[in-house]
């Protein structure tokens, strides 16, 4: 008898935003104060609605009006560099029944907003809209059920916040001594988008807030590097890594009224936004060498060669092949990118497309 092997899918483990590690630090000191007891867990309520458990790290006490409590933050199965950070809050309480003033500010690790084009205000520290209304409704719900009512002063913290800021792109968006204080609904999913996504929109606002209507894409930090070193005069905040997010790039550039688009981009990734593919991720996208061949064809009439182009391993591989022989094919694939990138973004954006080779030579520019 031959049995099946059954296929065991691992359900991956959501986890929580930095903005509900703080809010429950809050929690958990603020009932330390009226308690006169340290929470080993809080309950939180989430943006959405969800109410989760988080346990609380460590608790201490500064007198009867002030307390301290750190949340150690959980990412779940998705990879961050906040995912085991200590998240802390300072709460203390003011004795005027008459006022109900919540004030929310940053400590040690939470960086201060420099630029504009930021969902916070130059001057203020990085705490997001969300985290700040989560904080708030943890701090009302604990004041109702002790029928009080009296200013609060919080002030969020991150032990580690500044040296973990530094594998961020905080300090281009112009965050500087420590992390954000993020979450739009307090749940971080499992290799979610959503966070990179936002990164992207952020970095292109504050470049147009600074006066910027040029940006530069790139995939990652090799091509950015290589592209910072071929376009010096342009400012540093015009460097934009987009990933695998071409298509959604592209038209939050032209929603923000940008004027000018460069693609700085390796030939793997080109070939795939040559087929006007939106994400370009392996998983998500085949690199159809069928395509690459197809269009080897098309520009050298070279059938043999066109059949070692179909037979390459990998992209990169494929390069090697065409570089050699016909640097052609590679022209005809940079001038598909910036067709493709015009369909997402219509007439009013003028694209421009550069490709490297694997050690940072410029071998297409379509402005040439």
């Amino acid at each position: 008898m031959v049995h099946k092997k059954a296929k065991v899918e691992k359900r991956l483990k959501t986890g929580f935003t930095t903005g509900t590690a703080a809010a429950a630090a809050v929690k958990g000191a603020l009932f330390l104060i009226l308690n006169k007891e340290k929470p080993s867990s809080v309950q939180i309520e989430l943006l959405t609605g969800k109410k989760i458990k988080i346990p609380i790290y460590t608790c201490k006490s500064y007198g009867k009006d002030k307390a301290e409590c750190m949340v150690i933050k959980d990412a779940g199965d998705d990879p961050d560099i906040t995912h085991k950070a200590k998240i802390g809050a300072i709460v203390t309480l003011y004795n005027n029944e008459n006022q109900k003033k919540i004030s929310i500010t940053g400590g040690k690790g939470v960086g201060i907003v420099t630029k504009p084009g930021l969902e916070v205000k130059p001057g203020a520290p990085a705490i997001n809209p969300g985290p700040i209304k989560m904080i708030s409704l943890a701090v009302m719900e604990v004041l109702q059920k002790h029928n009080r009512s009296m200013p609060v002063n919080v002030e969020i913290f991150v032990p580690e916040g500044e040296k973990l800021a530094q594998k961020t792109l905080n300090a281009r968006l112009g965050i500087l001594g420590g992390i954000s204080i993020l979450g739009t609904t307090g749940i971080v999913k499992p290799m979610s988008h959503d966070a990179y996504i936002a990164t992207i929109e952020s970095s292109l606002s504050v470049a147009k807030a600074i006066g910027l209507d040029k940006a530069v894409l790139t995939t990652g930090r090799r091509s950015e590097r290589y592209a910072q070193a071929f376009f010096k005069n342009i400012r540093e905040e015009a460097f934009i890594q987009i990933g695998d997010f071409f298509k959604i790039s592209l038209e939050n550039a032209s929603k923000k009224g940008f004027k000018w688009i460069i693609l700085a981009i390796f030939f793997g990734k080109a070939v795939k936004m040559a087929q006007g593919i939106a994400h370009t991720h392996a998983k998500r996208s085949t690199l159809t060498m069928h395509k690459l061949s197809k269009w080897s064809f098309e520009v050298t009439k070279d059938y043999k060669f066109s059949q070692n182009i179909l037979s390459a391993n990998t992209a990169r591989h494929a390069f090697d092949i065409i570089y050699d022989k016909y640097p052609e094919v590679i022209s005809y694939v940079g001038k598909h990118v910036v067709k493709s990138a015009q369909g997402f973004t219509g007439s009013g954006l003028h694209i421009q497309s550069i490709i490297f080779d694997y050690k940072g030579g410029v071998i297409f520019n379509s402005e040439k």
